[in-house]
């Protein structure tokens, strides 16, 4: 049989005068992880710009920056880097040479950013999608140093100040250095999967965070702060099939050790049992379906793998101080 083609995501990645070049690295080095990791999305990357070689904010010089395109596919992820001050290593910054190049990457998203298209910023790459308009009405932040910019170029938007990254349907923007990788690994979450997700994240020896409002551990990488090899294979599996009735039993054999020697485990590394690692597994997911879907509680407690609305409400009111449906309501308000 022959195996299905991956779903291609064409990702066009601005690279402005004076790149810093973490905002770069830190969320590519995300999506190549993430092409290696699986076969069924595949991350087109090409980085484009109004100059074919800048000189990044370490002193290294980037160059093969293809032109901006005249037109981009209706499914493209564009992605705008931020920019320093003065690289290291350089002179006093050379306005006049890196004015017009801005100007032109402004006028470029100005014409080329259709309603739908996928935006996303890092770090003050925020300050050119505010020139362009692109911000106007949306909920949106940037770096600290840059948020006094940003409320002034763009008097419409709705600054969130001390947030990793805020999503507003398809602008996306982050307050960047490190940040830029926790949204493209919100990213890689939504279209190829939390376990995908969990994986590349584990592999940069970073932490992956739930949601840019959340300045909390996600629960997907909770109990993980640990290098023991046989919880991480039971773990990845939990993650990538929440919903199944995995047993105590299944997750040992899986992991190549007894049960009793894997509940050992799981309370000296993970600071909890298997089962409870189980549960907040399936409420993290649950959670995501209660805020982003209409279905019923039966519906929810259904797919995350709860024997009842009854069992899957217990199992919640663990975790949270609030009914399911009194998490949906705060939320659609919010």
């Amino acid at each position: 049989m022959q195996a299905q083609a991956p779903l291609r995501i064409p990702v066009f990645v601005v690279v402005p005068p004076r790149a810093l070049l973490l905002d770069l690295a830190g969320p590519m080095e995300v999506l190549r992880k993430t092409n290696l990791e699986q076969a069924s999305v595949h991350f087109d990357v090409t980085y484009i710009g109004p100059s074919p070689d800048v000189a990044s904010s370490i002193g290294l010089c980037l160059s093969g920056i293809a032109p901006l395109p005249a037109r981009l596919p209706d499914d493209a992820l564009v992605i705008i880097s931020g920019a320093v001050d003065e690289p290291l290593g350089s002179a006093v910054r050379e306005e006049a040479e890196d004015g017009p190049l801005e100007a032109a990457i402004v006028a470029w998203l100005r014409r080329g950013i259709r309603p739908g298209m996928r935006l996303a910023t890092i770090c003050s790459g925020a300050l050119l999608a505010a020139q362009a308009g692109l911000l106007d009405g949306r909920e949106c932040t940037t770096h600290h140093a840059a948020i006094a910019e940003l409320k002034r170029l763009a008097p419409l938007a709705k600054l969130r100040e001390n947030r990793l990254y805020v999503e507003d349907g398809d602008r996306l923007t982050s307050a960047g250095i490190t940040s830029g990788i926790d949204l493209m690994l919100y990213i890689v979450a939504r279209e190829v999967g939390h376990a995908t997700a969990l994986s590349v994240a584990r592999y940069l020896v970073v932490y992956l965070r739930r949601g840019g409002s959340d300045p909390q551990l996600s629960p997907w990488l909770e109990g993980r702060n640990h290098i023991h090899p046989a919880i991480h294979r039971a773990q990845d599996l939990v993650a990538a099939e929440p919903a199944r009735d995995w047993s105590v039993a299944q997750l040992a054999s899986a992991a190549g050790a007894s049960p009793r020697n894997l509940s050992r485990l799981f309370n000296e590394h993970a600071q909890m049992s298997v089962t409870e690692y189980v549960n907040r597994i399936r409420i993290a997911l649950a959670r995501e379906l209660v805020t982003d879907s209409r279905l019923d509680m039966e519906s929810v407690a259904e797919r995350t793998g709860f024997s009842s609305a009854r069992q899957f409400r217990r199992a919640w009111r663990r975790l949270h101080d609030t009914a399911p449906s009194q998490e949906r309501l705060s939320t659609r308000k919010a």
